[in-house]
């Protein structure tokens, strides 16, 4: 009796009827499509959020190194792939970051314009004082002229020397006070931006040579732009927007560092295993820290804690994952985080904010 078979409508080839899955590429023989199929794909396809996932939560949470151990042994299907782990954890992280940064922005921008508003009323006072100062001199001045004419109509001598009066009183003058907070005069740009002068003029007013190169001009640009607007909430947001990216290049930099510390403890796909999973977990502990304080106002020096724990964690992880004791794995995990965090995250965020300006 010939077995009747049914074409894949995957992979369009033919497979007994009896089989639930194709043997030829794994879908699902009789795959009718329902709204739990469609979303159920959707995150299991895009974001690994299947039961792998919860079977890896415990062991990333409460096992150093374990998950990173596991995956170099030749586990990979029972546990979820480093790098989808770290996707979907970074996602949610940011996201919830971003409910942060958003009012943050806000308050940052307020608080700016606010600043620049006091300042502005700060600088006129002091304007007006110089100004007075300088009526109450020319006053002074005359004063001590007449004074001059009548002692001389009555012949009296003092004994003064009133050149010297002169030019102590004039000598009393203030200098103009410094009426912006750049490097330029404020007035004479807002009289040029006032006149709708070009560009030119007004960079050659705030300073700019004319064989300066693209990048200072670009500089420039966006500084008359900042100056313009007065919105530094937007550069902040910029700056914000700019650390997930960077976070791709953060991430292999500290496999490197892991690299010259165990160069003999596999291939630099090892290091980025454990490095994976290990960024897994801080965005983990940060995520739960921003949902807890949504609820709960976090005590500093339970913070202080919790953020000391994660190094406590790269030891241990360190110590099970590459093997070694406890105390050269207190000393190598001690020596990269401090130079990870003394030298290379504060020069990406130098990059991330010379980053964020221009693209302001």
């Amino acid at each position: 009796m010939e077995e009747k078979s049914v074409n894949c409508k995957n992979c369009e080839k033919d497979f007994k009827s009896e089989y639930q899955f194709c043997p030829h590429c794994g879908q699902k023989s009789n795959d009718e499509l329902t709204l739990g199929i469609l979303f159920y794909n959707t995150i299991s396809n895009y974001f690994s959020f299947d039961a792998r996932f919860f079977k890896s939560y415990i062991p990333l949470m409460f096992k150093p190194g374990y998950l990173a151990k596991k995956f170099i042994e030749g586990k990979r299907l029972l546990y979820l792939h480093p790098a989808q782990m770290y996707l979907f954890i970074s996602v949610v992280f940011f996201f919830l970051f971003s409910m942060i940064t958003r009012e943050t922005t806000q308050k940052f921008d307020t608080a700016l314009k606010k600043g620049f508003n006091q300042t502005e009323a700060v600088l006129d006072t002091i304007q007006n004082k110089v100004l007075l100062d300088s009526i109450d001199r020319e006053k002074l001045l005359k004063s001590t002229e007449e004074l001059k004419t009548n002692l001389e109509e009555n012949n009296v001598n003092i004994g003064v020397n009133y050149a010297e009066l002169d030019s102590i009183i004039k000598g009393n003058k203030k200098k103009p006070a410094v009426n912006s907070s750049f490097s330029f005069n404020e007035k004479k740009i807002d009289s040029l931006i006032a006149i709708n002068a070009s560009d030119h003029d007004v960079y050659s007013a705030m300073g700019l040579n004319e064989d300066a190169g693209s990048f200072k001009r670009k500089l420039y640009s966006q500084a008359l732009k900042f100056y313009k607007q007065r919105n530094g909430g937007s550069i902040l947001q910029a700056f914000y927007d700019t650390i997930p990216i960077a976070m791709f290049i953060l991430l292999p930099i500290f496999a490197f560092l892991l690299k010259l510390f165990y160069f003999r403890k596999g291939s630099f796909s090892h290091h980025l295993v454990f490095t994976f999973y290990f960024f897994s977990f801080l965005f983990m502990v940060f995520s739960l820290l921003i949902l807890t304080d949504f609820i709960w106002k976090i005590p500093g020096f339970l913070l202080g804690l919790i953020i000391f724990s994660t190094f406590l964690y790269l030891w241990l992880a360190v110590k099970n994952f590459y093997k070694q004791g406890y105390f050269v794995s207190f000393v190598k995990s001690g020596i990269i985080s401090f130079m990870y965090l003394s030298f290379v995250i504060p020069l990406a965020v130098l990059i991330i904010g010379i980053t964020a300006f221009m693209l302001y």
